[in-house]
């Protein structure tokens, strides 16, 4: 490999960006292309023998010592059959060692048999992916003084998917909602969405466990509070006659949050006890300690790192989850970070000034096409019409495909006619009709109901009470900005379907 030429590094530093990419320029310094396809960077051979070094000396030892790494086996013939009197004494074993209550009953039976069974394929690639995530899940749990086997929680909101969006829009590896991240000081904008960030969306989701954990006292309604919202499980202690007992309220909380903690319970068996059901993990590209972080300091985008260090796009895209059309930008005030294999982060750092300075002349190259940053609380729903598709769409709003794929669950570019698609714009479409046709599906008309915001009420609360409505739905009709603002006495419109 070669190095950036001293000519080409002379001219970097010595010449503005403007007269390095001007399309009209024809000095001799603009005929010098910048471009990464151009060059070469290589890391420093010192540099390297100390990665060599620490890697052998400091995480040569296995992370994950009781998780076997194999080939999934999908002969349902080769389970082994556990009893349960087996299931039930090591559900004591790790009973004693955590402040939870893990029981073993006939639901959490269920739950293991629906894990170790059913879901093998999964079970394989979450132990696999374990060796990545849970490291950070467990420095932040180590932070905050609580139970590590809130790391399992992870596994029931997203199976360590950091891009999951559930049917109702929540969001990352600990599904939050839009308004209850924002509340957790969670960024979301045209390009970052930190739902999607493990560390950041790790220590949000800490932090809002132990406002729960504070208020219940008991980490079980802790669990279905995180779940449905903690006006649901203060209801079920009503119903109930008083009652503080997870299992005793069960009967009045929602049906999902009925099986959530059992889920929870069934998630710690079997990820503890995975290789005595046979369960093998499924290798991941790199575990946690194979990776660095770095701050970056300009716009890059992941093509730009890709072509500068030799890394797969789908490698950056998969350890970066939270940047959302594959740009890191650069924010007065906001700090954004990268993460990349130990061995590439060498490579970018040896070479750093020079691949910010030829990222900025590509960006003067194509000012056109960078996106204005906006902040997705200004949402538009957008009524597909007879001939559009999701290109077309795009086009109208100034984003990407595979943005409004994520921000309506699409799976494909498939959509019909009539349907309502979530859109954050960066651009309003000059069509009045189609302007049109998008406010009226996201503005619903008529006065509406009236409603008293009470103390302890939440966005999330409310919206519970009217089916169809969501928390981001009565912060579009009520032109609330920030979730925290709500305030007893407040009164809202809620339009319910």
């Amino acid at each position: 490999m070669k190095v950036l030429t001293p000519l080409l590094s002379l001219l970097i530093a010595a010449a503005p960006i403007s007269s390095l990419a001007g399309p009209g320029d024809t000095s001799d310094v603009a005929e010098v292309r910048i471009s990464f396809e151009n060059e070469t960077f290589e890391d420093d051979p010192f540099a390297i023998r100390l990665d060599s070094l620490m890697n052998s000396t400091l995480f040569a030892a296995e992370i994950f010592p009781d998780i076997l790494i194999g080939e999934y086996n999908a002969d349902l013939d080769s389970i082994p059959t556990v009893s349960d009197s087996v299931m039930a004494l090591r559900m004591a074993y790790l009973n004693s060692q955590t402040p939870f209550d893990l029981v073993y009953n006939d639901e959490v039976r269920r739950y293991i048999e629906l894990y170790s069974n059913r879901r093998r394929e999964q079970v394989s690639r979450m132990l696999g992916l374990a060796e990545y995530y849970f490291p950070i899940f467990e420095s932040a749990l180590d932070k905050y003084d609580m139970p590590m086997e809130l790391k399992y929680l992870a596994i029931v909101e997203s199976a360590l998917n950091p891009q999951a969006r559930s049917r109702v829009g929540a969001k990352g590896l600990w599904q939050f909602m839009y308004a209850t991240g924002r509340m957790q000081g969670l960024q979301v904008n045209s390009y970052v969405d930190e739902r999607c960030d493990p560390i950041k969306s790790t220590e949000a989701a800490c932090d809002y466990l132990m406002k729960l954990h504070d208020i219940f006292d008991d980490w079980n309604l802790a669990l279905a509070a995180y779940n449905s919202g903690p006006g649901n499980v203060n209801r079920a202690i009503r119903r109930s006659g008083g009652k503080r007992d997870y299992w005793q309220i069960r009967p009045w909380l929602p049906r999902e949050t009925a099986g959530y903690v059992p889920a929870f319970i069934a998630v710690n068996y079997v990820m503890n006890y995975a290789g005595e059901h046979g369960l093998t993990a499924t290798p991941t590209l790199y575990n946690f300690y194979e990776t660095d972080t770095i701050r970056i300091q300009h716009k890059l985008t992941f093509d730009q790192i890709a072509t500068a260090t030799g890394i797969d796009k789908a490698a950056i895209e998969a350890l970066n989850p939270s940047y959302r059309i594959g740009v890191i930008p650069e924010i007065v005030d906001q700090e954004h970070y990268l993460v990349l294999p130990r061995q590439q982060m060498g490579v970018f750092i040896s070479n750093e000034d020079s691949i910010y300075a030829i990222a900025a002349a590509e960006f003067e190259q194509n000012t056109a096409t960078e996106p204005e940053i906006a902040e997705s609380s200004d949402r538009m729903v957008h009524r597909v019409r007879s001939g559009e598709s999701l290109g077309v769409i795009g086009e109208k709003y100034g984003v990407s495909v595979r943005s409004i794929q994520n921000w309506n669950g699409l799976r494909g570019t498939t959509i019909r006619v009539g349907q309502r698609l979530v859109i954050y714009p960066r651009r309003i479409p000059e069509a009045s009709s189609t302007a049109s046709s998008s406010s009226s599906s996201s503005t619903p008309s008529g006065e509406g109901i009236r409603y008293t915001v009470r103390s302890g009420d939440t966005l999330y609360d409310i919206a519970r009470k009217y089916p169809g409505v969501s928390a981001d739905n009565i912060m579009e009709w009520n032109n609330i900005r920030r979730a925290s603002s709500l305030r007893p006495g407040q009164t809202l419109v809620i339009h319910a379907p």
